[in-house]
C-alpha cells in the first residue's frame, strides 16, 4: 500500500512538472519582421523541451518542488520573446522589464533560507546558487561566463549530494547530472545566439513604448501549419515593482544587473503599512496623496523599550582613482580577472569568490557562504577574516592563506599549483606558516595504488 501511495504522489508531481512546462509554449510566439518565429525563441523551446524537462523529471524523483524554478524560465521565455519582437528598451524600461524574473530569482533564495531543516537542503542551495545564473538576460558583454560563475558557485552543493547519495540513491545522482547538464546546456544557447547579449530586433517599437498591441497570440505547436501573423506592435511591461522612480539611461549594463542581483537587501527599503493606512479599512486613505517612491523609512517607537532599527549602509562599488570601493554587499559572487598589483577588500558576507588569471594580488574578505577559488595565478595572498567552507588553488604558482580562528575548518582543494602555504593564527596573534605539499609517491601494493606526502630533504 506504501509503495502504491508513493507511485501516486510521484505521477502527481510529474503531471504538474509537465503541465507546468507546456505552458511555458503558451503565450508570445516571437515573430521576426518576415512573420517567422525568431531562431532563438524556437532554439529556446528546445531547451525548454529537452534539459529543462529532464531536470523537472529527476526533481520530482527525488521529491523537491521544481515548480518556482519553471516559473522563472517562462518568465525568461517572455522577456526572450519581447527581444525577438522589440528593439532594446532604455535602462529604465528594461528594469521593469526584468523586475518580475528578479523577484523570482529572490523568491526561490528565500524558499531556501526557509527550509533549512530539509532532508533536501543541499539540493535547495544548489538552485538557489545556481538560479540568479536567469538573469544573463542583463548581463553583458559576458552573459555566458556569467553563467558559468553561477554554476560553479552550486558546485559545492552538488558535490555534497554525489557524496551523500553516490552509492545509495541513483536518482540524486541523475539529478545532480540533470541539473548542471541544464546550466551547461543554457551556456551553449547563449554562445549560439545571445553572445555578447541579449539579442534585441533590429525593427519593431521599443520595448516598454506605449504603442499599443492586441493580446499575445499563442506560440505553434511541432507540426505543420502556417506560423501566425507577426503582432504590429509590443506591448509595454508590467509597472517595476523594486526599480527606483527615477534612472540614469547612461548607466551601465552591469551596473543594472548589481543593482538587480541584490538578494535579501532588495526589500530593505520598503516601508511598513500600519493599519490605519490601510485602504482596505480605511476607504478615506485612498483620497490622500501617498508618501514619495522609495523614500528612507523612518522607525516608529511605540514605546521607551522598543529598541532602535539599526541602520542599513548603502551598497557601494565605485571606483576613485585607482582605488575600487566595494562596500556593503550581500549575497553576490565576486569575479577578480587579470588584476596585477592590486589589493581587493570584500565586506559583509559574500556567496563565493573567484580569483582568475591574477599576478601579485592581495585579497581579504570576511564571510564567503560557498567556495573561494584561485585559478592560473600568481602571487597571490588571502587572508579569511570571517568564515569560509572552501578554497581552491589550482594552476597556480605561489599561494599564501591567512585563516582566522573562526576558519580553521576550511577544507583547503589543490591542484597543478606550488609554493602553497597555509598560515594559520596562535594564541598570541602571531601566525605560523605550513607548506602544502606538492610532491607525492605512488607505489602498488598488489591490490591498488597508494599515494603518500614525499618530503624532499634540504
Amino acid at each position: 500500500v506504501v509503495i502504491v501511495a508513493d507511485m501516486q504522489n510521484l505521477v502527481s508531481r510529474l503531471e504538474k512538472a509537465v503541465e507546468k512546462l507546456e505552458s511555458l509554449a503558451i503565450g508570445s510566439g516571437g515573430t521576426s519582421g518576415s512573420g517567422d518565429t525568431a531562431k532563438f525563441v524556437v532554439a529556446f523551446d528546445a531547451l525548454v523541451d529537452g534539459p529543462v524537462a529532464e531536470f523537472a523529471k529527476y526533481s520530482n524523483e527525488v521529491g523537491g518542488d521544481v515548480e518556482m524554478v519553471l516559473t522563472g524560465i517562462q518568465l525568461q521565455r517572455q522577456i526572450i520573446v519581447t527581444a525577438s519582437q522589440c528593439q532594446q528598451p532604455a535602462e529604465k524600461d528594461l528594469v521593469a522589464l526584468l523586475a518580475p524574473l528578479s523577484n523570482q530569482i529572490l523568491a526561490v533564495q528565500n524558499f531556501r533560507e526557509k527550509n533549512r531543516g530539509s532532508k533536501l537542503f543541499n539540493h535547495l542551495s544548489a538552485v538557489s546558487e545556481s538560479i540568479p545564473a536567469l538573469g544573463w538576460v542583463a548581463a553583458a558583454p559576458k552573459p555566458g561566463p556569467f553563467v558559468k560563475e553561477m554554476m560553479g558557485a552550486a558546485m559545492f552543493y552538488t558535490n555534497r549530494v554525489l557524496k551523500e547519495y553516490k552509492d545509495v540513491n541513483k536518482n540524486h545522482v541523475d539529478w545532480v547530472r540533470a541539473s548542471l547538464n541544464l546550466w551547461m546546456e543554457l551556456q551553449a544557447y547563449i554562445k549560439e545566439h545571445h553572445t555578447t547579449g541579449l539579442s534585441w530586433s533590429k525593427t519593431g517599437p521599443k520595448a516598454g513604448s506605449n504603442s499599443s498591441a492586441p493580446s499575445a497570440p499563442q506560440a505553434p505547436k511541432v507540426g505543420p501549419g502556417p506560423p501566425p501573423p507577426p503582432p504590429p506592435g509590443c506591448p509595454p511591461p508590467p509597472p517595476p515593482q523594486s526599480a527606483p522612480a527615477e534612472y540614469d539611461d547612461t548607466v551601465s549594463r552591469s551596473k543594472l544587473f548589481a543593482e538587480l542581483n541584490q538578494g535579501a537587501i532588495i526589500t530593505k527599503g520598503l516601508k511598513h503599512v500600519s493599519d490605519d493606512q490601510k485602504t482596505h479599512k480605511n476607504p478615506q486613505v485612498k483620497k490622500l496623496t501617498g508618501p514619495k517612491p522609495f523614500a528612507s523609512p523612518k522607525p516608529t517607537i511605540h514605546s521607551p523599550a522598543a529598541k532602535p532599527v539599526a541602520k542599513k549602509e548603502p551598497p557601494v562599488l565605485e571606483l576613485e582613482g585607482k582605488k575600487w570601493r566595494v562596500e556593503n554587499q550581500e549575497n553576490q559572487v565576486v569575479y577578480i580577472y587579470k588584476c596585477v598589483n592590486s589589493t581587493l577588500q570584500v565586506k559583509e558576507k559574500i556567496n563565493s569568490i573567484t580569483v582568475d588569471n591574477c599576478t601579485k594580488l592581495g585579497l581579504v574578505f570576511e564571510d564567503a557562504v560557498g567556495i573561494v577559488e584561485v585559478i592560473n595565478s600568481r602571487d597571490v595572498k588571502l587572508q579569511v577574516l570571517g568564515k569560509v567552507p572552501t578554497i581552491s588553488i589550482n594552476k597556480t604558482d605561489g599561494c599564501h592563506v591567512y585563516l582566522s580562528k573562526g576558519s580553521l575548518t576550511c577544507e583547503i582543494v589543490s591542484a597543478k599549483s606550488s609554493e602553497m602555504n597555509i598560515l594559520v593564527p596562535g594564541k598570541d596573534g602571531d601566525f605560523s606558516e605550513f607548506p602544502v605539499p606538492e610532491q607525492f609517491k605512488t607505489v602498488y601494493n598488489g591490490q591498488k595504488l597508494v599515494t603518500t606526502v614525499t618530503e624532499i630533504a634540504g
